[in-house]
């Protein structure tokens, strides 16, 4: 048996994670080139398989310890290529060509919303709360586009039925992107704890209720989690005038 020398293990260690980043990269481009092709389902999925890939990079580095300068810009860079650039070219070829000058403009507005979101993620990775993403995440607004293409297909309809629906869900997701609205990231969880039995069995659930119907479940939640940041917000803004109105002082009793 020939033993890997240490350095070459190393070396091999470092590329593991930027393969999940390639794979998720050329997800991203295989969407593209099968919009241009008119195969409109197989670009959305290609999307959520990005999704899945762009998940798994960050995840291996941090167990093998190989968190980089040079992993993280490339994330970025195919993050902009999978949920920014990939997102907007399908979109725009399904469902906003018909509408003209609009269409390309609400494409131009996820698409620059992605990127001002990536490198507003880049400056600020030390400064804002763990718990929260600062706008909507680029995987979660493409996942939104994404599944929107696929439900439509999957129900026998095409782009030019919903293009007005499309077109007003394109700007929401780029605008909700570079918003200040918070969105849970569930890094607070920690996956080494041990957790109930009725967890274990609500996951499973979960699984069965996506592999059920695929398409309208998978758009359905992350709309609802798209949804879920301005609930938020309206229920902080709400909180903070309570409390702003509970701590201001009672108004002065009238002069006789």
């Amino acid at each position: 048996m020939t033993l890997i020398p240490i350095e070459k293990r190393r070396r091999g260690i470092y590329i593991l994670p930027n393969l999940f980043t390639t794979a998720a990269l050329f997800s991203g481009f295989y969407a593209i080139v099968q919009a241009m092709n008119g195969r409109y389902e197989y670009a959305a999925v290609a999307i959520f398989v990005a999704m899945v890939f762009d998940g798994l990079d960050g995840r291996v580095a941090r167990l093998t310890h190989t968190q980089s300068a040079f992993g993280a810009e490339y994330d970025s860079l195919s993050d902009m290529v999978s949920f920014g650039a990939a997102p907007a070219l399908v979109m725009y070829e399904w469902a906003l060509q018909d509408l003209g000058k609009l269409g390309w403009i609400a494409a131009f507005i996820y698409c620059a919303g992605a990127a001002l979101r990536l490198a507003r993620f880049n400056t600020n990775i030390d400064v804002v709360d763990k718990r929260y993403f600062q706008g909507l995440p680029s995987p979660a607004a493409a996942a939104l586009v994404a599944g929107l293409v696929w439900v439509v297909i999957d129900n026998d309809m095409t782009g030019g039925d919903v293009s007005w629906f499309a077109c007003l869900l394109t700007i929401f997701a780029g605008i909700s992107m570079v918003s200040n609205v918070l969105f849970w990231s569930g890094k607070d969880i920690n996956l080494r704890k041990s957790v109930p039995f009725i967890v274990l069995i609500a996951l499973v659930l979960a699984f069965a209720l996506v592999s059920s119907y695929p398409p309208g479940v998978l758009f359905a939640l992350f709309l609802a989690y798209a949804v879920s940041g301005y609930v938020i917000y309206v229920w902080r803004w709400v909180n903070r005038r309570k409390r702003r109105a509970e701590a201001a002082p009672p108004p002065p009793p009238p002069v006789p």
